[in-house]
This record gives C-alpha cells, structure tokens and sequence, in this order.
C-alpha cells in the first residue's frame, strides 16, 4: 500500500522515542521510503544511526545539520517538504504540540512542519496530567482545526508509574493510520459488519485429486483488507489461496462449496452485508472415491468418466432469506458478460453484482488489477477503467455504503416501533378477595 510513498518521520523528545526504530522498519516493510529527522532532545532517548540503519538514509538532528550530512548550507527542509507524501511526529511531546499550535520553528521537526505542504499525523505521547491539561487539548483542537490529522495516545502504564491515556500508539495502529491517509482511505464503515467471501473451492475426486479453479482470491483479500481499514468488523470466508489475512480481519478457512455454504449461513446472522467475492465451484464430482483412482485400471476403457451434480448456490441463499441484508454478487464471465450479469442479476437478485472478464488485459488470474462493471437492480450499470484491486474494493465499498445507511436507518425504525408496541399499558387496579 506505501510502495513508492515518501515518509518523514520527525523524532521529539520522549521517552517513547525508543520506539520510533520499529515505526521505521515497519514503514520500510510496507515499501515506503523513510527518513528521519530529530530534536535534539529526541537524540537523548534514541541515537541518529539507529534510525539511519533501518531507514537507509541519514537523520537529520538539529535545525542545522552537521557537516558532511550533504544538507548544510541548503533549505533542506524546503526540499524535503515538497518531496515527501507524508510526515509523521511520534512520539509528538506536550511541547512541541504547543508549538505547532503556534507556528514556532525552532528545531528540525517544527522547522519542516511549517514548511510542509501535504498531510501530517501527529502521535502524542506523554504522562495523563500532561495530556489532560487544558493547555494540551486546546493545542491538539487547534492542530485538529489546522489540519493536522491526531491520533489519540492509547492507554496503559506509563513511564511514571502511572495508569491512563498518553502511551504511544502500536507501531502497527501508526501505521495504517498513515497508510489510511496516503491512500485517502476513510474510516466510514466504523459499527459495520461485512461478510466476505474468496478465493476457490476445491471438490474433491479422491483423497489426493480435486475439481477446482484458477482463482487467487486477490479480488476478495482486498475488499476484506479495505473494509477493515474504513473501520468495519470484517469476517472472511475463505478457500484456500496463498495469500495471508489482512490485518484486523477474521479468517474462517474452507475448502469445498459446502463447508463454505455451511460457514456462510453460520456467520450471516452477526452481518450486516455480504460481499460474494469467492469463486465457488458450481459442480462436484457426485461420489468420492475413498482411495486413489490408479491410472492403470482405465487403460482400456480408454478414460475415466465423472458424473458431477450441482453445488449449493450460496448466492441465492443470501437474497432468498428472511433476513434481508445488502448482498453483493460477482461474474466472471468470459463472453456476453453484459447479458449473462444481467440474467444473474434477474435470477439471483443480489443488491449489486459485478462483473469482469478474466480474459481482458489487467483482470486476469492472479493479477493485481481488475476492469470491473456495477450492475444494479434498476438496471443501471458502471463501468469502471483498470484500477488495482484495492481501489477496486473502496469503489465497490463507496457504493455497498448507502445500502448499510438505508438498511441501518430501516432497522432502528423497526426496533422502536417494536419498542413501542411493548409499552405497557396503565395497570387496571385489581379486585380484592371477598
């Protein structure tokens, strides 16, 4: 997600700055390239080479950098500042809070925040009376006002002693709040649940042969991945693909079209839409073969024949159910895609379908790109340009977002009006005995 981003990390100093190392290699790790820049009072807490080994670049200490860094004598943070996607302050001190909120430039870290043009994300990190004070939350509401995007200190012991907010954030929980903001992702789908399904199925023949198909389950993998960064509760049905979970998300894995029809109906009660991304197989060989089938024994017959039945359609299972929750349906299809969604779109009735063709340049097996076509129940349609399968999933998101609005909206409705019903009406006063 950060492959070819530029990443500014600027150090100050707290005690938290010994963590900072880890932030680096994380970014590093996800294809970003880092480098750091320090006050002087960070280098206190952490030195300049145990940053400049995992970011690969030299760290910048001080507003004026020392000689032979290659950036005395220029506007070194004017360079940088229009190079870089995003700088990051972590841990960010009560102090330098307060001077941002103000527009002080008196080190390297406040120096380049003044000069940056595109986001920052503050970290702060500090002891709960420092972060409580009023002085500290009127300078994070004017950051906030500013701009400036602030991601609250977890809780936990700190370094006093102490038990409450101000701790430094997980390196990870930094991570992919920057990761959110570089790629623009918003965190819309807090309080969702979404169900989603990928990858294969594999029907088997025997104990060592199986029907299945050429699915990598990149497509699914990505709409879990994106929905769990807008802030969805994401489960993931899924066959078996090389590929792993995506951060925040549950994986439930399967094999066959029945376990995933089984876990499907289990874990759509708890969901608030469905997204059928997996490629499930429509026919399984009708009987297993509880040994290996041996070549040799159809030599003469001239082939081996199987008979195949049909599997459980999942799809319209979701849309014919009782509990009616936004479902999203794909085809791949290979020719007549329009004609042959439209007639699944007709039969199966899903909220939305899409449709790619993995024949077409860019949306082919295992790629990490999809040309993809909305169809919708009233018959209209969209068709998209090649985008990787990540955007691909946050338009197929942006669109599934007002059905859970409407279908939100429609439950609380029925949940008071349920509520109301239940009133009890003024007691009658009752007879006594004789």
């Amino acid at each position: 997600m950060l492959k070819g981003r530029q990443i500014v990390i600027g150090i100050t100093g707290g005690i938290a700055a010994y963590k900072i190392p880890f932030l680096v290699r994380e970014f590093v790790q996800r294809g970003a390239s880092v480098r750091a820049l320090m006050t002087e009072s960070a280098a206190k807490f952490v030195t300049p080479l145990t940053l400049s080994t995992p970011s690969g670049s030299d760290t910048i200490v001080g507003t004026f950098p020392s000689p032979g860094s290659g950036h005395e004598g220029k506007t070194w943070h004017i360079d940088i500042a229009l190079r870089a996607d995003l700088m990051v302050i972590a841990p960010a001190t009560a102090n330098v809070i307060a001077k941002l909120a103000h527009g002080i430039a008196d080190d390297a870290v406040t120096t380049l925040a003044l000069a940056f043009r595109n986001a920052i994300l503050v970290c702060p990190a500090m002891d709960l009376d420092m972060w409580d004070h009023r002085a500290t939350q009127a300078n994070v509401a004017t950051l906030r006002e500013m701009g400036y995007e602030v991601l609250n200190p977890a809780e936990g012991e700190l370094a006093s002693g102490l038990t409450g907010a101000g701790r430094l954030p997980e390196t990870v929980r930094i991570a992919d709040a920057a990761e959110a903001i570089v790629t623009g992702v918003r965190r819309d789908l807090e309080g969702t649940r979404i169900l989603v399904t990928a990858g294969p199925t594999l029907e088997p023949i025997d104990p060592v042969r199986y029907i299945g198909n050429r699915s990598s389950g990149k497509m699914g993998y990505a709409i879990a991945a994106a929905a769990a960064r807008r802030g969805a509760t994401v489960t993931l049905v899924s066959g078996p693909v090389r590929l792993a979970a995506p951060r925040g998300v549950t994986r439930v894995g399967v094999e066959t079209a029945a376990e995933m029809f089984r876990e499907v109906t289990r874990l759509r009660s708890r969901a608030d839409a469905v997204v059928m991304a997996a490629a499930v197989a429509d026919f399984t060989p009708a009987t297993l073969s509880s040994k290996k089938i041996k070549k040799s024994g159809f030599r003469k017959e001239g082939g081996l024949s199987l008979e195949l039945k049909p599997t459980v359609d999942i799809l319209l299972s979701l849309t014919g159910s009782a509990r009616r929750i936004p479902v999203v349906g794909f085809a791949l299809e290979t020719s007549d895609g329009v004609r042959n969604a439209r007639l699944k779109l007709k039969e199966k009735k899903p909220n939305l379908l899409v449709l790619n063709n993995p024949q077409v340049a860019g949306s082919a097996f295992g790629s990490d790109t999809n040309a993809v076509t909305f169809f919708w129940k009233s018959g209209r349609m969209e068709k998209l340009r090649k985008l990787p399968k990540f955007d691909v999933a946050n338009e197929l998101l942006d669109r599934l977002r007002p059905m859970l609005a409407k279908g939100k909206a429609a439950k609380g409705k029925a949940a008071n009006g349920k509520a109301a019903s239940k009133q009890k009406r003024p007691a009658t006063p009752s007879r006594r005995r004789r």
